[in-house]
């Protein structure tokens, strides 16, 4: 007998405060484009309809997202995010595997603050990662050269090979069961592509794209809201 299919499913962790970009408030309820980043990431994993549900972690204290969010069908709003993005994503991940989510299944990870995420790269994510045992990535190779700072972070002591190299983006998709296990023994990490392979496995990179960066500095909110603009 067959196994049955596996599900999707989606952890948006929006907990930070997003201190570097110096805001009033945090990151991810900023307007770009007209929308709160937030919406904009939320939307477009929506737009894949072969997502069943999407969980956004915030906050205890946080009632924005429960109100900018509310009916829209297949996202729950989960107010047990932690101190760091590991534990908020960790909180969501077990809120999936308690509501009936399998080890097996899909879960997509997404940042709150990446509201340039399109359709087309999501598909190929899913396309490419759809026999993986593991999963894989949305990530860019490095175009630019890269130089290498000595202890006083200014002094150039190496040129790396940039061939090799690629920037990590979101979503990060891995089995859910294995990510669960990865997060919890590397508490650590900073993304969960990071975790999978400290615990041994190799994601897969699949190509995305230069827009879906990740807003962190006020340079970056502007030239988010000139692309979204145009969309």
């Amino acid at each position: 007998m067959s196994e049955p299919a596996a599900r999707y499913f989606a952890v948006i962790p929006a907990a930070g405060t997003g201190r570097r970009l110096g805001a009033a408030q945090p990151k991810q309820y900023l307007a770009v484009g007209g929308r709160p980043m937030l919406r904009w990431s939320v939307d477009a994993l929506l737009g894949a309809p072969w997502i069943e549900r999407i969980v956004v972690v915030v906050a205890p204290d946080d009632q924005r997202a429960a109100a900018m969010l509310d009916g829209l069908a297949r996202v729950e709003v989960l107010a047990a995010g932690g101190a760091t993005r590991r534990d908020s994503v960790l909180a969501g991940l077990r809120a999936l595997a308690n509501s009936g989510a399998g080890p097996r299944d899909w879960v997509l990870v997404h940042d709150a603050a990446r509201p340039g995420l399109l359709p087309a790269h999501l598909g190929r994510l899913r396309a490419e990662l759809a026999t993986s045992p593991v999963g894989g990535l949305l990530a860019v190779p490095v175009s630019d050269t890269v130089k290498q700072a000595g202890e006083d972070r200014h002094s150039v002591v190496a040129t790396l090979e940039r061939d090799r190299l690629w920037l990590a983006q979101t979503p990060q998709m891995f089995r859910i069961g294995l990510l669960v296990d990865a997060i919890d023994a590397h508490p650590s990490v900073t993304d969960e592509a990071a975790a999978i392979e400290r615990a041994g496995h190799v994601p897969r990179l699949v190509e995305g794209g230069r827009a879906n960066f990740k807003v962190t500095t006020a340079e970056d909110l502007e030239l988010m809201q000139r692309l979204l603009e145009r969309r």
